[in-house]
This record gives C-alpha cells, structure tokens and sequence, in this order.
C-alpha cells in the first residue's frame, strides 16, 4: 500500500512564494512515475510537473516552467513543489500521485497511481 500526504496550501499574493510537500509512505519506493496535478473549479484536471525516479530530470507544465521546481528528498520518498512568482492562474487544488507506470510524457497514469488528498492553493 501507498500513502501520499501533501502539505504546504494556503493563500498567497500573487507574485509570492509557496512551497508544497508530498510525503509518501508505505511501498511509494516501487513508484517510478511522480507527479503534481492541479485542478480549478469546473476545469478538467491539470498536469504541472513531473520526475521519473532512477536519475530523471524533472519537466514542467508550459504554464508554470521558469517559475515552479519540483525536487525530491534523498529518501525519494518526498516530492516537493516550489511556486515561485505566482499567478492568480495558479489558484487551484493540487494533488500529488505517484504511479509504477507513466504516460508517454513521463507523468504517472492517472487512472492506477496514487494520489494524495490534495491541497488548496489560492493566488489572489
């Protein structure tokens, strides 16, 4: 079994700073595919970024390249998110997933990761 557990929301001006964390447990080793997921009231559900684990850089969402970096612990067992220069564009729930497989993209597949409970992120 796989936990994630993020942390980090909040409200921020834009233009600010805002990190989140993924903390996995359980088998999350065994989840090559990590990834960040946003989604906005009546909008379909976003991809942001994203790592394969065994040495992989991370890619990034147009909309949010140059301003957020993901980056993992040395444990790979925890995934952060750091917002920088933040947009009103950016107000969303954000979600982490974790996936034994990944998309031709490199995310993991939504449809058998696992994902945290997600968090609510507001830019106003």
């Amino acid at each position: 079994d796989v936990q994630l557990v993020e942390s980090g929301g909040g409200s921020v001006q834009a233009g600010g700073s805002m990190r989140l964390t993924c903390a996995g447990s359980g088998y999350i080793n065994r989840r090559y595919s990590r990834g960040w997921f946003r989604q906005s009231p009546g909008k379909a559900r976003e991809r942001v970024a994203g790592i394969l684990l065994m040495g992989g850089r991370p890619y990034y969402d147009d909309s949010v390249k140059g301003r957020f970096t993901l980056s993992m612990d040395n444990s790979q067992n925890t995934m952060y998110l750091q917002m920088d220069s933040m947009r009103v564009q950016d107000t969303a729930q954000y979600q982490c997933a974790a996936a034994r497989d990944c998309t031709s993209s490199g995310y993991p597949i939504t449809a058998t990761a696992e994902w945290g409970q997600g968090t609510q992120v507001t830019v106003s």
